[in-house]
């Protein structure tokens, strides 16, 4: 069987560290990302909630029963607190390191009904304290190192502990510099189409450059995947309609990665990636909180996977 981390898995092992953002954002709904101008626009819809790649992926992975330790930097305020309280959860160990400042991230984010979006930055803090990269690897079956100063140091130390790395990089472009470490780092790495003009070739430098698995989703194409053998073409999962896309590609990652976990073979885990995905456009949340293992395992049996 075919592991897209290159080992087997660690049945009954320990929690898989995610390193990174969480916040609480304002959502606005628009038809349309307005353009450089001013203007006025009506909102169809907004909602306050958590925000923040590491906490989607938290609470994905937490909901198909894998146990998580996320350490991201939280403020000694009330939106800390509403962030906290939202990742609640008997799998969730919350490390919670001081904002420099004490203040927690916050964003205001536009989003299109095609999906697009845009997230202007309230706050973006900082630790507040001396952080040890290393500090929760001993026993992780794998750390998920999401984009956030603080997490590259924790590339390095996850290597050093001898723990897969799985990295989203979002809409890196190849070329950004913030995302080099990440993309350079990753044994299972994860992209956005959105600013790829060749999303086949990004994705065989990183296989090339070490990943054991690259993966470029491409919203409701599916996804395009490369491991050493070979293109695997990843259908969309069907659903009866799209909600909020935001947290789409946390939920992803972790329908991948639980399945993986779980020991399913790269063919049922990019299945189980589409479904989780797609299971978070179908809720206002953040992730697929609302997801398990068995609703993500149905509708991958629905899920279109083949050698391209």
């Amino acid at each position: 069987m075919t592991h897209p981390d290159g080992v087997a898995p660690a049945h009954g092992g320990g929690p898989v560290v995610v390193v990174g953002p969480a916040s609480w954002n304002t959502v606005v709904r628009v038809d349309a990302l307005p353009g450089a101008r001013s203007q006025t626009l009506f909102a169809s819809g907004h909602h306050d909630g958590l925000g923040g790649t590491s906490a989607g992926k938290a609470v994905t992975l937490a909901a198909l029963g894998v146990d998580v330790r996320l350490r991201t930097v939280l403020g000694a305020d009330a939106l800390g607190d509403a962030v906290r309280d939202a990742l609640a959860h008997p799998r969730i160990a919350l490390d919670a390191v001081p904002a420099a400042d004490g203040r927690t991230e916050r964003h205001v984010n536009l989003v299109a009904a095609d999906g697009g979006r845009v997230s202007v930055y309230l706050e973006l803090p900082s630790p507040g304290v001396a952080v040890d990269p290393a500090d929760g690897l001993a026993g992780a079956r794998v750390a998920v190192v999401d984009l956030a100063e603080l997490s590259v140091p924790v590339l390095a130390a996850a290597r050093e502990a001898g723990v897969p790395v799985w990295c989203d990089v979002h809409d890196d472009d190849g070329v950004a510099a913030f995302q080099r470490p990440f993309a350079d780092a990753a044994d299972v790495l994860l992209v956005s189409e959105a600013r790829l003009d060749d999303p086949a070739a990004y994705l065989r430098a990183r296989v090339a450059g070490g990943a054991r698995l690259a993966v470029c989703t491409r919203g409701s194409r599916g996804a395009l995947a490369l491991d050493p053998d070979g293109f695997w073409e990843v259908g969309a999962a069907p659903v009866a309609s799209v909600v909020d896309a935001d947290g789409a590609g946390d939920a992803f990652l972790s329908g991948l990665l639980a399945a993986t976990l779980a020991g399913r073979g790269t063919a049922e885990a990019l299945a189980w990636a589409s479904a989780a995905g797609a299971l978070a456009v179908t809720t206002e949340s953040l992730g697929a909180p609302h997801a398990t293992a068995e609703s993500v395992r149905a509708l991958a049996a629905r899920v279109a996977v083949a050698r391209a």
